[in-house]
């Protein structure tokens, strides 16, 4: 079964194909194309997927998976949220960003964090009965950015378990842990049970 995913990273395309090919799903990136680009106006990271996946599928005719991902920090009263990625404005990088949180969160004794991950799966465009994945990671923020691996937020992520931030473990530490590779998992086995 063909299957667009609603995004055109070719990082998410291989880490889904990889855990939903057994399930017989050919999955596919959208189009480079504006018009697949769609404002994500939800309030919540279940909404923004939601948004992501409908317009993709309607537009392309095929089901649709896609997610919406974000961090969460105590003291920040979860901010950013579902604006992670334009947490410094619209235009600002990683760095921007990551350097903003630490200078609000500068004497701050509260560090605890958590990145999330919602994947959505629709059978089509109006579907009335989403497929809903939601898995988190619970760590720190870090009081200077380390390690050279990951992206976004990674290097100010601390995992108390490793002893280290998420820019500095393997790609396979990552991967079994974080909040995208548990809630892959969970779309998975949800799906196994819908679609087999």
């Amino acid at each position: 079964m063909k299957v667009m995913l609603a995004s055109g990273n070719a990082g998410k395309l291989k880490e889904l194909q990889s855990a939903l090919s057994p399930l017989g799903l050919d999955l596919q990136a959208q189009p480079k194309s504006a018009e697949y680009e769609v404002e994500e106006t939800g309030s919540t990271f279940v909404e923004n997927a939601i948004i992501k996946a409908r317009h993709a599928s309607a537009l392309s005719g095929l089901p649709c998976i896609a997610d919406d991902s974000g961090l969460m920090v105590s003291a920040l009263n979860d901010r950013p949220g579902v604006r992670t990625a334009r947490y410094a404005g619209v235009n600002a990088s990683s760095e921007d960003n990551m350097a903003l949180m630490l200078k609000e969160l500068d004497n701050e004794t509260d560090r605890r964090a958590q990145f999330c991950c919602v994947l959505v799966f629709l059978r089509h465009a109006n579907d009335p009965l989403p497929v809903i994945a939601t898995a988190t990671w619970v760590g720190e923020i870090a009081e200077q950015a380390s390690g050279a691996e990951g992206f976004g937020y990674d290097p100010i992520f601390f995992v108390p378990s490793h002893g280290k931030t998420a820019a500095e473990l393997t790609k396979e530490e990552k991967q079994s842990m974080s909040h995208r590779g548990q809630a892959v998992a969970i779309l998975s086995q949800q799906l196994k049970q819908i679609l087999c």
